[in-house]
């Protein structure tokens, strides 16, 4: 049988067809091999070649003994590419159930950004949901390393070190007013990924990951502990409102300590409100009452108008000035200038500065930092108020003298009394260790006030805290302590609430040579007690004789006086 020579002609052409075809492709599979060769690879490398972060910590935080504060934590994150993760629900519901997550509401999430090739689905998990989500593999989900802040005191000291947000910058306290020094430079390298994303060669690093700087705080923890613990203890106690307390050292302006409560706790912020998270210690302002008193006598013995021993006319416990009336607690009959300070007396005090001209007595306040910045750097921190000389009304003048009128913080009181404890100098405050060079500097400052007038002021407030005083239960056996209660009628509009109060005792030990002040304010205690040298003046005495013996500040062996009921402070 004949073949066809059609059915031939088919076959030779497509066979001819076939092998032109091959030789067309060798030829050009060598061009592009001798020619195209790093075309190619760079083509090839394009489509799994890709930037990745290399994340980098924030500094530490430490105290000044070298104590950790905060420090940040490696921790995953969990990531997607939308379109990959798509392709397989039943991996997405197996992340959910990992993640504790509604895997219909994670899907519909990836549907809406499938556009996308990065999407954020879960950060900062737990060590065990990294391990579980590492041996699903990959399925377009992916893990991402980055840190997260860590605080080992928690409520301790979060008011002064605030907190971190999620992408790890610095939100409140230290974190923020010294976010530029604290945190890290991330750094950047070229990788290859395979069709999972996953890494599988290093190509070259292009930008090195710079950690932030560490940085030495001020703050003593073991002191910070034990002024937020008798915080928190007589917050509950007296259930006031709030309460704060910080500690100078006398000889340096550095804060020691700085408390707050309630407090909260950085590591698990939920269930808090943000005005949890304001530092009442330098935000909050009030009057100081009678707290102010001791510089009231300062000017006056530096107008050398006045001796400690001037005997003053207090009588009948009340003094009115136009259609307003002073009034102290009890008709004190005569006192002296020291007697003044020891009973606490308005009327006493409203006596001696309407003998001071107005600037000098504005020019006392002022000199002492009231109306003023402490510049500590702290977020939120307020100057409080003092009113010019030439707007001040004769019972302005009056009221100025025994602390209403003004506003003040705990910190601007505390370095206040830092005046007195430092021979006359209004030292800086620093909430950062301060250096030698620093330190030297300060001891150019000027001072003040004459060492006489110091020396006085400071033996007046001592006897406050003797069992004749109204602050006898500031006392700490084998110290002895000078401070000055107070207890202020709370502002509101339009006058002052008759029955809410705050609380305050300022003071320094050891009286004859003072290493240390602190302050404390209770805001509005509602346990029935209400005047500092119930609530506040306790309060200063288990801080102050923690501290004292934590820093092993010797005592100055000054014999403790048999203890009797308190004179009352009222500051009114």
């Amino acid at each position: 049988m004949k073949k066809n020579p059609i059915y031939s002609m088919r076959r030779v052409f497509l066979l001819s067809l076939f092998v032109i075809g091959l030789g067309g492709l060798f030829v050009r599979s060598v061009y592009l091999q001798l020619f195209e060769h790093e075309f190619l690879e760079e083509e090839g490398k394009a489509r799994h070649l890709r930037v990745v972060e290399i994340p980098a910590h924030r500094g530490m935080i430490l105290d000044r003994n070298g104590e950790l504060l905060a420090v940040s934590t490696p921790i995953y994150s969990v990531w997607a590419n939308p379109l990959e993760a798509l392709q397989s629900h039943k991996a997405i519901r197996n992340v959910s159930l990992i993640l504790n997550m509604d895997a219909d509401s994670l899907i519909k999430k990836l549907q809406s950004k499938k556009n996308r090739q990065f999407l954020y689905v879960k950060r900062h998990i737990g060590p065990q949901q990294a391990e579980k989500l590492k041996q699903l593999g990959s399925g377009g989900i992916h893990l991402k390393r980055e840190y997260r802040r860590y605080y080992p005191t928690a409520e301790v000291a979060s008011h002064v070190l605030g907190f971190t947000g999620i992408d790890d910058n610095g939100l409140e306290g230290v974190e923020l007013a010294y976010e530029k020094w604290l945190q890290g430079r991330s750094g950047a390298k070229k990788v290859i990924k395979d069709s999972y994303s996953r890494i599988v060669e290093d190509v070259e690093a292009m930008s090195i990951p710079e950690p932030g700087k560490d940085m030495v705080l001020s703050i003593d923890k073991r002191i910070q502990y034990i002024a937020y613990r008798e915080l928190k203890a007589k917050l509950s106690k007296h259930r006031a409102k709030s309460a704060s307390a910080v500690l100078l050292d006398a000889k340096t302006g550095e804060v020691l300590a700085m408390a707050n409560a309630p407090s909260f706790n950085p590591n698990n912020r939920k269930g808090y409100s943000r005005g949890t998270y304001r530092n009442r210690a330098v935000t909050d302002v009030y009057e100081p009452g009678s707290t102010i008193k001791p510089f009231t006598i300062a000017a006056a013995l530096e107008s050398q108008r006045y001796t400690q021993n001037t005997i003053i006319h207090t009588a009948p416990g009340k003094y009115k000035i136009g259609e307003f009336t002073i009034r102290d607690h009890k008709n004190y009959g005569s006192l002296t200038v020291s007697e003044i300070i020891l009973k606490s007396s308005n009327v006493g005090a409203t006596k001696i500065a309407q003998t001071i001209p107005a600037q000098e007595l504005w020019s006392t306040f002022s000199s002492i930092g009231i109306g003023h910045s402490t510049e500590s750097g702290f977020p939120g921190e307020v100057s409080g108020h003092l009113k010019s000389f030439h707007d001040w009304h004769k019972v302005e003048h009056a009221t100025m003298s025994y602390g209403y009128g003004m506003s003040t913080t705990s910190l601007q009181l505390a370095r206040a009394y830092a005046v007195l404890a430092s021979g006359g100098k209004l030292l800086p405050v620093s909430m950062l260790r301060k250096s030698d060079e620093e330190l030297k500097n300060q001891q150019k400052i000027p001072a003040i006030f004459s060492p006489q007038t110091v020396d006085k002021v400071v033996t007046m407030l001592t006897a406050v805290v003797s069992s004749e005083g109204t602050g006898s239960r500031a006392a700490i056996p084998g110290y002895s302590v000078a401070g000055k209660t107070g207890t202020v009628h709370k502002s509101a509009k339009g006058g002052y609430e008759e029955d809410k109060y705050i609380s305050v005792f300022a003071g320094m030990a050891p009286a004859s040579d003072p290493q240390l002040v602190l302050v404390v304010m209770v805001d509005q205690p509602s346990s029935g007690m209400y005047f500092g040298g119930e609530v506040a003046a306790p309060i200063f005495s288990k801080i102050m004789g923690g501290a004292l013996r934590i820093l092993n500040i010797s005592p100055d062996k000054v014999p403790l006086q048999a203890h009797v009921e308190p004179a009352q402070d009222h500051a009114g």
